[in-house]
């Protein structure tokens, strides 16, 4: 197991694809020899943004994405054929990066994270650990991001404070048991395919 806590003041900013708005990139990963680290190279990507318009969604052939609001609420993704509800904090919704997506706020701004891969590349999965307890990771690499002040875990009888803001990375090459002690904490999985 390899842990490294990624500080907030060590974040990059990016702008969206369709240029709308700003990401705090957390976490990332690229081809392994690939000119340049771009759209076309990525692998995954962990990040969070604030949308505070409504507005249209970056258009993202390959990369699936999964969402879920932090802070805030009433935030609703609109497709041509069906919509996706983020009303409540800590609700996932998975797209492809392919539909075209506007969003609409009912409530005011909100702040999101957001894990994308290329398909076919990595799987992927966010969820928000919100009471104290027990979670089995499986190999492969896991974001404990802390969004609303901070939060403490235990892996494997270790214990981690991790700041407001901040996230621990842990890549493990076998299973391993997170036991949330104060929250509530996003936890973001990646198993790289092939």
């Amino acid at each position: 197991m390899k842990t490294t806590l990624l500080n907030p003041e060590n974040y990059t900013r990016s702008p969206w694809k369709n240029g709308g708005g700003i990401f705090t990139d957390i976490a990332d990963a690229h081809r392994v020899g690939a000119p340049q680290k771009n759209w076309d190279s990525l692998l995954w990507r962990f990040a969070s943004t604030p949308i505070v318009a409504p507005g249209p969604f970056s258009h993202m052939p390959g990369i699936d994405r999964l969402q879920m609001v932090v802070e805030g609420r009433g935030l609703v993704l609109k497709a041509p054929t069906q919509e996706f509800d983020e009303r409540e904090a800590f609700t996932t919704v998975r797209f492809t990066g392919e539909l075209e997506i506007v969003t609409e706020l009912e409530a005011g701004p909100v702040e999101v994270v957001n894990l994308m891969a290329r398909r076919g590349a990595a799987e992927i999965d966010l969820v928000a650990l919100k009471e104290p307890g027990d979670f089995r990771l499986a190999a492969g690499t896991h974001l404990v991001y802390a969004p609303r002040g901070e939060c403490r875990i235990r892996l494997d009888n270790e214990d981690f404070a991790i700041p407001h803001a901040g996230t621990l990375k842990v890549e493990l090459a076998g299973p391993s048991q997170l036991a949330l002690v104060s929250g509530p904490v996003v936890l973001g999985s990646i198993r790289l395919l092939g």
